[in-house]
């Protein structure tokens, strides 16, 4: 058994065709069907049932791939780090959430640059969770992002919490109230942008009627059906879209309404009136996370910034520093 093998196996069970696999390990099919052949005679197992269309995995297929898989992607994550360490790279990669640019992030960036002016930077646009893929492959170096991560790979540090705001069309009846409610939110349209979800154990739980009548707890993954969860409110309307602009677009059309951190309370103010939530528990964290086993050289710099932005701004912080292992 070797890596070749393997990878010929990951392809073809991914794919599910000889050929496409073919196509994207750059082997012949027979080639690749012999690499199979070979990795299913060391094992004395069958690993892909030919005979059907497309392919599938034999039940022990379907077992090996599952394992071989986590092995593979910590293997490259090894791969990749190793090839950082021995010659890092000089560019800082910087991964972040959109809502992040519309706050401090451009301010931190200048600071950095002020306090190291021989500093690359390279910003990537990138969510949450895509960032922890992108740290182990060396895509970027450091991400901001909104929700926490639970990956033996990462280590994360909270900047700091950001109050929601509510945003409503300017003509909403409540678009003058400045303390609003939740409650008071609840028969409006509430329109949802994320596209990840909070893990299963952090959320909190809503009542919803069974078909048979009888109530059952659910648990609400959606970060802002999971705010109102938490006062035991579930929004009347709900509108699912791609984005946080397109749901400020139709915030500003009078579609309905939203909740945003407060940094992205100068964007269409001419349609849309942002106003404070009482509820001083309804933020919105801002994490840091980079690689537990190696941390670029220039992070301490980014810190430094931040750190600086946040006291010229009277922003409230701890503050905190990655621990490298190396």
């Amino acid at each position: 058994m070797d890596l070749k093998q393997l990878n010929a196996f990951i392809a073809i069970a991914d794919l599910k065709s000889f050929s496409a696999a073919a196509e994207i390990t750059g082997l012949s099919q027979p080639s690749l069907s012999r690499q199979l052949k070979q990795l299913e005679t060391d094992m004395d197992v069958i690993l892909v049932d030919r005979y059907h269309r497309p392919l599938q995995l034999t039940e022990a297929g379907q077992f090996f791939y599952d394992k071989v898989s986590a092995v593979l992607t910590e293997l490259n994550t090894i791969t990749s780090m190793t090839q950082r360490l021995s010659a890092p790279s000089t560019a800082l990669n910087i991964g972040f959430v959109p809502s992040v640019l519309y706050g401090h992030l451009p301010e931190i960036i200048a600071s950095l640059k002020q306090q190291s002016p021989d500093i690359e930077v390279n910003l990537k646009d990138i969510s949450s969770y895509q960032q922890v893929e992108a740290l182990k492959s060396g895509e970027i170096d450091i991400g901001f992002g909104r929700f926490a991560h639970q990956d033996a790979w990462i280590q994360q540090i909270l900047l700091r919490h950001e109050r929601y705001l509510v945003a409503l069309p300017k003509a909403h009846p409540l678009a003058h109230t400045k303390e609003q409610r939740l409650i008071d939110l609840a028969n409006n349209r509430l329109i949802l942008y994320h596209q990840t979800h909070l893990p299963m154990s952090t959320t909190a739980t809503t009542l919803k009627t069974r078909k048979n009548g009888t109530l059952d707890n659910e648990p609400v993954t959606e970060p802002l059906l999971h705010l109102f969860a938490q006062y035991g409110i579930t929004p009347l309307m709900t509108t699912e879209v791609s984005d946080l602009q397109v749901a400020l677009g139709l915030v500003a059309a009078g579609e309905g309404i939203t909740l945003v951190p407060a940094s992205l309370k100068t964007v269409r103010t001419e349609q849309i009136s942002y106003q404070r939530l009482i509820h001083e528990n309804v933020t919105s964290p801002i994490y840091l996370h980079t690689l537990k086993d190696f941390v670029h050289p220039k992070i301490p710099n980014l810190l430094t910034a931040i750190y600086h932005v946040y006291e010229r701004r009277g922003i409230t912080y701890r503050q905190q520093k990655f621990v490298s292992k190396l």
